[in-house]
């Protein structure tokens, strides 16, 4: 089998649309500190934190695709005889803190999004591995609302990226775009390469929002911004 070749992504003024990962492209990662309080939560002692971090993942792909509940998924990783049934105040603790970790976001990148939304008014569909909390937290966020013309997660979905049913309702949501004038931001190489099958242009992010910059439409001095598409979201009352 030959290799995907990844179009490379580059300034096109036909851009229709734009599909964006989430975390580490718009959110930031985690740090240490957070990782040390969710474990502790979790019954894992402060010198374990790596191996916390192995079950972590281990069991969040089945979390993200909406395959398992946030109990279930707690249920797998408690340690030390610590317990959160359902309802219980130690596993809402515990749904509390995850989310908290996935929603600081890149001001930098924000700001690259919001000058592309106002030179062009391009449609931008965010697509994350996500479960069900996160997603609705993430819906929450005035950038969401404002800046996103759908949000879809994973557990939503019923599977991850690169799972191509997840392109195909990215692409749906955007209102089926051309693909060669649709850029794909991810921080994973293998998401971008499922997506490059498609027909996608791709943009393998790696933390530099000029980069972004470089790729997407930017505000002309003294021009109006458009309109927002139809079917774009605006922000909810608080």
């Amino acid at each position: 089998m030959t290799a995907t070749t990844l179009a490379p992504a580059r300034p096109d003024p036909g851009l229709e649309a734009v599909i964006l990962d989430y975390n580490g492209v718009v959110g930031l990662q985690p740090d240490r500190d957070q990782w040390m309080r969710l474990a502790a939560l979790a019954g894992w002692p402060a010198d374990d934190l790596k191996a916390f971090m192995t079950a972590f993942w281990r069991y969040r792909e089945d979390y993200d695709a909406g395959a398992i509940s946030t109990h279930v998924f707690w249920s797998r990783l408690l340690r030390n005889g610590v317990a959160a049934p359902p309802g219980s105040a130690l596993l809402a603790a515990l749904r509390s803190q995850d989310i908290s970790m996935w929603t600081a976001t890149d001001p930098a990148v924000l700001e690259v999004l919001r000058s592309a939304r106002a030179s062009s008014g391009v449609p931008m569909v965010l697509l994350s591995n996500a479960p069900a909390p996160l997603g609705d937290a993430l819906d929450r966020e005035e950038w969401c609302a404002t800046l996103m013309s759908k949000a879809l997660y994973s557990a939503r979905l019923g599977c991850n990226k690169p799972n191509e049913r997840t392109y195909t309702a990215a692409m749906a949501a955007a209102g089926w775009p051309d693909p060669s004038r649709t850029l794909f931001v991810d921080n994973l190489e293998s998401n971008c390469t499922a997506a490059a099958r498609l027909g996608l242009r791709t943009l393998h992010f790696r933390g530099d929002a000029a980069e972004l910059a470089r790729h997407l439409p930017q505000p002309v001095q003294g021009a109006r911004p458009p309109s927002m598409p139809a079917g774009a979201r605006t922000a909810p009352s608080r």
